[in-house]
């Protein structure tokens, strides 16, 4: 069953096209990491999918609500690129505001573990180094206990509490959960995704799992899903999307 779809989307900005009627679905209990270079459509669809942009054409749905819906919003969670809060508050403050805002939330002690914010949850949010922050950000993402998870890149993460960071992504899915992953770090789309899709010049390209994704362009065998995606965006991607 899928948690959120786009069909047939299209969105303009002036004279840029930014999709050109995208077809795209999330199911439940999968990560679907959602790749692509920069002005390929990636942030637009996840902004139409999050309630915050409107399509010109095509339907958006999460949960089978209209995404800027009360409902999809109580079911769902973000870590975007870019996100601020106010630094005078400290760690434990946030969550527990963020928390507030949702029927079900996850436990502060389980929240704060979750994010490797333990030993800094009374200390403020403006005296946090640049990946600490990023915690924050994402037990924001996570403290409303959401079924619905859209991530975008890890960076300004150590390689330990990155790789805590996907172990928890991990039971999220393991457990139902779904997730959105827009990324440029195609190690982590490899680890983690059970299907990608590929989109460039607002069009999907290719979709497939990992694997297929790599067999199709004959890297199964060695260098991987960055070679996959460089080999993607050298074929001509306004034609009609491969589907693996």
């Amino acid at each position: 069953m899928s948690v959120a779809e786009l069909h047939g989307v299209a969105k303009r900005y002036g004279a840029i096209e930014a999709l050109r009627g995208i077809d795209l679905t999330i199911e439940r209990g999968e990560l679907l990491a959602l790749l692509g270079p920069n002005g390929a459509g990636k942030t637009t669809a996840v902004r139409i999918l999050l309630g915050l942009a409107s399509a010109d054409s095509g339907t958006a749905a999460v949960f089978g609500c209209p995404p800027a819906s009360q409902e999809a919003k109580l079911r769902r969670g973000a870590l975007l690129q870019v996100a601020k809060v106010p630094e005078t508050l400290r760690v434990r403050e946030h969550i527990e505001l963020f928390s507030g805002y949702y029927p079900n939330p996850l436990p502060l002690s389980e929240t704060i573990s979750a994010a490797g914010l333990k030993g800094v949850e009374n200390r403020f949010f403006g005296d946090l180094s640049g990946g600490q922050k990023q915690r924050v950000l994402f037990a924001l993402a996570i403290c409303g206990n959401p079924e619905l998870l859209f991530l975008e890149p890890t960076i300004g993460l150590d390689v330990a509490v990155r790789r805590g960071l996907w172990a928890h992504i991990r039971d999220f899915v393991s457990n139902g959960g779904s997730v959105l992953l827009t990324t440029h770090y195609l190690q982590e789309a490899d680890a983690l995704a059970d299907r990608v899709a590929v989109i460039n010049r607002g069009r999907i390209v290719a979709e497939g799992t990992p694997a297929e994704i790599k067999g199709r362009t004959g890297h199964s065998a060695g260098g991987g899903l960055e070679d996959a995606f460089m080999e993607l965006m050298k074929e001509n991607p306004i034609e009609e999307m491969v589907r693996i």
